[in-house]
């Protein structure tokens, strides 16, 4: 039940039922006083802890942005960088969270606690302080009641009126008293329906908005956090591989410790104990030794194993004779002495670790290298070649695989039986048995066909993708931007030799053929990534620093897959991005500005050799030069300079020997780093080796000095009269300037001489005079 309302007409009568119902009000107001009382001490408790909480979320999110992932390798994956990014995103959306949160705190004190104190003290503390005056009224009017009605009658009339009209006055008092003090309770008790429960209601508006705020920070987070989660799932998936790899490395450590020497620069290195007199007493002591063989030059430095730091500095001297210890010589095993030529005479005895170790030692002092086990699979490598046979069985091995078991979940991940695999590869390599193996036989299942392809890529004698250029498709894959990594590869890709390409186009197609069907078969290109990447592009020398780049050979297989249609059937155009064919990862890359001059490749030549194909290669593009300048319907070499390019491409692509082709990357001189000579800019760059694989002096694909036709659209060419000076284009330049003209390497300039602008040349090209980098062509 609520509370009795209070009339006014009761103040007169003051009857114990009016005091009953005024009694519960004040009791209401003592409860609700008390309870505002707890409220703003739970309240102030409250924003104590979100403070608090605040403060520990903030110094979390500073943790977490303050940390920086450090990964295995020199290059990092677009699946570590989101990874690395991810701590710093967290802490982001950490601090903005406190950000929201610290307004809310800063507004509760506004909105909850000074409102609820401001009604306690203001209103109840009123309903108080009227309470004691009515009770004090009530105390006097009772008394001087009480005191009225104990005079005598008998009394002077004009004494007793007196005394009648104060008592009236002091009734009229506490009529008055008692009627602001019933409207004060009444009030309060009204008052407290909303000025309580207001600042209640303002105070969870700002958790809904804080709340709210967190919601639509998590709406924003949820791209990053998907991207995030198929990074850390592909991370996932390489770490397996890579951790086998690794495993597996261990275990042949174990087994053949000797067998395994890590890629040093030196020629040995490693502990040995020395022989030192000190005080006329020998001691042992370990040092740390290097030894290189070309200047034999042996390196010593005292290390503590146990503590892992270097006493001292290091000592070095050049060795001039080493000499084994006989057994009776010395009580100490594995002992050697060496001599240094600075101190002749002067014997060093060591101690070796073990006999093999010190015959080790002496095999390098003498100048035989070490040896390193290459990663070389010998098991049946004369029976895997890139041949007709082995192209029929792959060609035989895909149609099965396509046909029979695109679907199949796990294809390629679940291995088959081995000696099925290899009874398979046995009847298949055999031309007499090959006609007679029926694929489509259940006696041959997907997991046994699937295994059987990977077994013959893992036989052939260098991988697919060869040794040659492991390297150079690990360091494309590292490239920040996508786009430049796909034209990379699609570069080197060309380069490999004609029937790796034939077989790698082969399987990229069938690859993507079985990504396509991902939805079925689980297998997406990430995932074939993974499986293809160790085995197309193993490296040559097992090492660890060799198994942490299985991630980019994945990512080198994935490139192939998505845009195996662009990178096999297009000829790649030298320096020349194709941005609108690629199929771009999933990550959007930041948009960056046509590449300039001097990052593009500008020329190609071939190695060094002076074999038939080479003579033959320049004899070839020369003659292929001298006809366009006469037949009527060919174009000037100088007038379109992709035209040109593809010649070239199709000339190299004829010519038979792919790995001897070579991009070139030539810095611009520089006076093109400073267009128009502003300033004092050096003119003559530093000239190339003989053998440097940029030295102009290589063999070239360069133009004759044939007359040169004098329009880029006339039907008939007519000789011109010679120029004073003529000069050839060494590289390939793109004008970045309107007074600067564009060229291929191989173009004949006419009327070449110095130019106002340092480091320049000014010459005539089809009728056109403009500025040509002076090192970029050498005259005639």
């Amino acid at each position: 039940m609520g509370l009795p309302a209070l009339e006014f007409s009761d103040c007169y009568l003051d009857s114990p039922q009016f005091r009953e119902r005024l009694k519960s009000h004040e009791l209401e107001l003592d409860k609700t006083n008390k309870f505002i009382k707890e409220l703003i001490k739970d309240g102030k408790a409250l924003i104590q802890a979100l403070k608090n909480l605040s403060t520990a979320q903030r110094k979390f999110a500073e943790s977490l942005n303050e940390f920086k992932f450090q990964c295995i390798g020199d290059a990092e994956t677009d699946d570590e960088m989101c990874i690395a990014k991810s701590l710093q995103e967290f802490a982001g959306v950490l601090q903005n969270l406190e950000d929201e949160r610290t307004r809310m705190i800063e507004n509760a004190n506004d909105v909850l606690i000074t409102p609820l104190e401001r009604f306690r003290k203001e209103q109840i503390g009123a309903a108080k302080e009227a309470k004691k005056k009515y009770d004090k009224e009530t105390e006097k009017y009772c008394g001087v009641l009480e005191k009225h009605l104990s005079l005598s009658a008998k009394k002077k009339e004009s004494h007793l009126h007196e005394a009648d009209s104060q008592v009236d006055i002091v009734r009229q008092h506490f009529y008055e008293v008692s009627l602001e003090y019933v409207f004060k309770v009444q009030e309060v008790q009204e008052r407290k329906m909303f000025e309580f429960v207001e600042p209640l209601l303002a105070f969870l508006q700002g958790l809904f908005t804080y709340y709210h705020h967190g919601y639509e920070l998590a709406k924003d987070f949820n791209h990053f956090k998907t991207d995030l989660t198929i990074s850390i799932q592909n991370t996932r998936n390489r770490f397996e591989s890579t951790r086998s790899e690794v495993e597996s490395l261990m275990k042949k450590m174990k087994e053949n410790p000797h067998e395994h020497k890590s890629i040093s620069p030196h020629t040995m290195e490693g502990y040995l104990f020395i022989l030192e007199k000190r005080s006329f007493v020998s001691t042992w002591v370990k040092y740390y030794c290097t030894y290189q063989r070309e200047p034999k030059r042996l390196t010593m430095v005292l290390f503590d194993q146990k503590s892992g730091g270097k006493i001292g500095e290091e000592e070095s001297f050049i060795l001039k004779s080493c000499t084994r210890r006989k057994t009776d010589s010395i009580e100490k095993r594995f002992c050697f002495d060496v001599e240094a030529i600075d101190r002749p005479g002067v014997m060093i005895t060591m101690q070796a670790l073990s006999e093999e170790d010190r015959r080790l030692w002496m095999e390098a002092m003498d100048g035989r290298e070490p040896v390193y086990s290459l990663n070389q699979d010998s098991q049946n490598e004369a029976m895997a070649q890139l041949d007709v046979i082995g192209f029929n069985v792959i060609k035989k091995f895909i149609y099965a695989v396509e046909t029979r078991g695109i679907d199949e979940q796990g294809l390629y991940r679940i291995v088959g039986v081995n000696s099925r695999v290899q009874k398979l590869l046995s009847l298949t390599m055999d031309p007499k048995t090959f006609a007679d193996v029926e694929l489509d036989s259940s006696e041959w299942e997907i997991k046994t066909i699937t295994s059987a392809i990977k077994h013959y890529l893992r036989m052939l004698p260098a991988p697919l993708m060869t040794y040659q250029y492991q390297r150079s498709f690990i360091k494309a894959a590292k490239l920040d931007n996508p786009e430049a990594r796909v034209a990379e590869i699609h570069s080197i890709v060309h380069r490999l030799p004609e029937k790796n390409r034939q077989m790698l186009e082969l399987l990229m197609k069938h690859l993507a053929n079985v990504a396509s069907h991902h939805q079925q078969n689980l297998m997406t290109v990430a995932n074939l990534g993974v499986v293809f990447g160790p085995t197309l592009l193993r490296p040559q020398e097992e090492t660890v620093a060799a198994i942490m780049d299985i991630k980019f050979q994945n990512i080198v297989v994935e490139i192939l897959i998505e845009n195996h249609d662009m990178i096999f059937k297009d000829t790649p155009t030298p320096g020349v991005g194709q941005p609108g064919q690629l199929n771009l990862p999933r990550r959007k890359s930041t948009e960056s500005k046509a590449p300039s001059c001097s990052e593009r490749p500008l020329t190609l030549f071939r190695t060094p050799t002076h074999s038939e194909k080479d003579k033959a290669a320049v004899e070839k593009w020369n003659s292929v030069v001298l006809n366009s300048s006469s037949e009527s319907q060919a174009t000037s070499l100088n007038c379109n300079s992709t035209h040109n390019w593809n010649k070239l491409n199709n000339l190299t692509s004829t010519d038979g020997d792919q790995d001897g082709l070579l991009v070139a990357r030539q810095s611009r001189p520089n006076a093109l780093q400073n267009p128009k000579g502003r300033g004092s800019i050096s003119t003559s760059p530093a000239s190339p080796s003989p053998t440097s694989p940029r030295s102009p002096s290589w063999p070239m694909f360069s133009a004759p000095s044939s007359p040169q036709p004098a329009s880029c659209t006339s039907s008939e060419s007519s000789p011109l009269s010679p120029p004073p000076r003529k000069a050839r284009a060494l590289y390939a330049c793109k004008a970045e300037h309107d007074s600067e003209l564009s060229f291929i390497a191989g173009t004949i300039f006419e009327n070449v001489h110095p130019s106002r602008e340092p480091g320049w040349l000014e010459g005539t090209l089809d009728g056109r005079t403009g500025l040509i980098p002076e090192n970029y062509v050498e005259f005639m």
